[in-house]
């Protein structure tokens, strides 16, 4: 319940505080008198976008608070998710700074706007009269459908499947997609990797190829060098290994007379069997030489290969080339394990449908079961509002693909008249025919769920004499369960408020300002004369006033 409205320096609004009554509340005024203002200021704790237009003084911030009470309205586990302070009377505030800046606080914690609205729309709902349009639409009449038959209760699980389904689809489009890209490109890896493939590239072959090669080209010059060292070491003019053998045998016969003779025959031995290995080796190696020019040209044209390779693909080193054949055969194996991803993904896809086909089949059944109901309710409040021989029929229609409400959609047909066809509400509802749809609507949506504040601005629009009288019992009928605050152009419906309020304008210091007083029971007998007869109200609309407050 709304206790208490807060605004200043809101658009002609300098400074204003209204305190309203638990029950309903009148509020009356002149055209322009800045009733909408009113509900402009409060849009603002709805979590509405404001600029800095709404200033009045453009140096100062604009402020609007709301004081509710909702001790009975189960919000706890509202407060304890947002890690709030829970509060019976709570806060809810908004401020418009100079510099452009919205700040948003609950009980004087700052919060986004997102958590604002949250918060608000439970407390207050606000019926304006461009509401009505919304009759004629689809959204809104299933909304209804939904909140009377109780079946916005399966919508959360329901949305949950729907979710996982549309993320399923979407991983199927991307897969499909990438899978076309990349078998596009499948013919363009293949050749790469069987030209790297049939390469059969070894990790150090570049480089011992080279080695070869090198040995290769220059066997002749390697082959007469380990000769001549063969001749140099055991020649039979001049033989190194003759020399060392006569050497030791010369130290041998002088050993005993030196102590350091043996440790050189010793040396002598030890060079002896070097040298005889170094002419083993050479001799060896020389035998391994040989001019051979296929396995010259064999081994350039491997290089070749190699060189070739390395300059195509960019890179210095065969370990690349390696690395680049194992990427392009990995691309491959990819490319060709889509099928059986994509099989599997539509499996999952189509396991889920069912599951979402049986949740939108549930919703469809919860819904249909509540279409007599609603038209039974609607008439009913439509007769007692003057409009005896008013029908209205629900429709089904099932819609191709999931949607996040299900496969259903509702039209609801009217017909003021016996004698007119059923059709759609907007196209043949006229303005006070809408106004009294929507009160029918908002007696059965208040039946249906919790509605702690109400708001109507001109709901009434359109109808007068009797009918009137017959929509203000209504919505102070409406006032047994809910707060209401109902902006009025007629007396009969304004008559029956708790408390009546008067929007007026007035000039102070040649400024034009809007405010808002509440009305004794005097002052508001002559409010409602003035709307009976006009400014100048005599007894006889005083006396009309009173029969009406009763």
């Amino acid at each position: 319940m709304l206790t208490r409205l807060t605004i200043s320096n809101y658009a002609i609004i300098d400074n204003l505080t209204v305190g309203f009554h638990e029950k309903l509340n009148s509020i009356t005024g002149e055209t322009g008198a800045g009733k909408s203002i009113l509900l402009g200021a409060l849009g603002l704790i709805l979590g509405n976008r404001a600029d800095l237009s709404v200033l009045k003084d453009k140096s100062k911030k604009c402020v609007v608070e709301g004081i509710f009470e909702i001790g009975n309205y189960r919000l706890e586990d509202f407060f304890r998710h947002n890690d709030l302070d829970f509060a019976v009377s709570t806060i809810l505030r908004r401020e418009i700074t100079p510099a452009g800046t919205s700040r948003a606080f609950i009980n004087d914690t700052p919060v986004n706007l997102k958590t604002l609205r949250e918060l608000a729309l439970s407390l207050i709902d606000i019926h304006s009269q461009h509401q009505n349009l919304e009759l004629g639409n689809h959204k809104f009449q299933l909304d209804l459908v939904d909140t009377v038959s109780g079946a916005n209760k399966l919508l959360a699980p329901y949305r949950e499947v729907f979710t996982e389904y549309r993320q399923l689809q979407k991983s199927l489009d991307e897969l499909i997609e990438k899978s076309a890209k990349e078998s596009a490109e499948l013919d363009y890896w293949q050749f790469q990797f069987n030209q790297l493939n049939e390469a059969s590239l070894n990790e150090n072959e570049q480089e011992e190829l080279e080695v070869l090669l090198t040995q290769l080209t220059h066997s002749e010059e390697i082959k007469n060098a380990l000769v001549e060292v063969q001749l140099l070491i055991d020649d039979e003019r001049f033989s190194v290994i003759s020399n060392l053998k006569d050497s030791r045998k010369r130290l041998e016969k002088i050993q005993n007379y030196i102590p350091e003779i043996p440790d050189l025959v010793r040396r002598l031995e030890s060079s002896l069997l070097e040298i005889r290995d170094i002419l083993d080796d050479t001799e060896r190696l020389a035998a391994g030489i040989e001019h051979d020019p296929a396995r010259i040209e064999q081994t350039t044209a491997r290089l070749n290969l190699i060189y070739g390779l390395e300059q195509k693909h960019h890179v210095k080193t065969v370990t690349e080339l390696i690395e680049l054949r194992n990427a392009f055969d990995e691309k491959i194996g990819q490319v060709t394990g889509y099928e059986n991803e994509i099989a599997a993904l539509k499996s999952k896809i189509d396991e889920t449908r069912e599951i979402l086909a049986a949740k939108a089949g549930g919703l469809s059944i919860e819904r249909k079961k509540s279409f007599r109901e609603i038209e039974k309710a609607i008439l009913n409040d439509l007769h007692q509002l003057g409009m005896a021989k008013a029908r209205i029929q629900i429709l089904h229609g099932q819609l191709p693909d999931f949607t996040t409400v299900g496969t259903d959609v509702v039209y609801f047909h009217f017909s003021a008249n016996s004698d007119m066809e059923l059709n759609e509400i907007s196209k043949v509802a006229s303005g006070g025919e809408m106004s009294r749809l929507m009160l029918a609507i908002k007696n059965l949506l208040r039946k249906s769920k919790a509605l702690p504040t109400v708001i109507f601005d001109e709901i009434d629009s359109g109808v007068s004499g009797e009918i009137a009288l017959k929509m203000g019992n209504i919505i102070k009928s409406f006032s047994d369960s809910a707060q209401i605050i109902n902006i009025t152009h007629l007396p009969q419906v304004a008559a029956k408020g708790d408390a009546h309020y008067v929007v007026y304008k007035f000039e102070e210091n040649g400024k034009t300002q809007t405010s808002v007083q509440l009305l004794g029971e005097h002052e508001r007998l002559i409010e409602l004369a003035k709307m009976l007869g006009g400014d100048g109200y005599s007894e006889a609309s005083l006396k009309m006033a009173s029969e009406l407050v009763g």
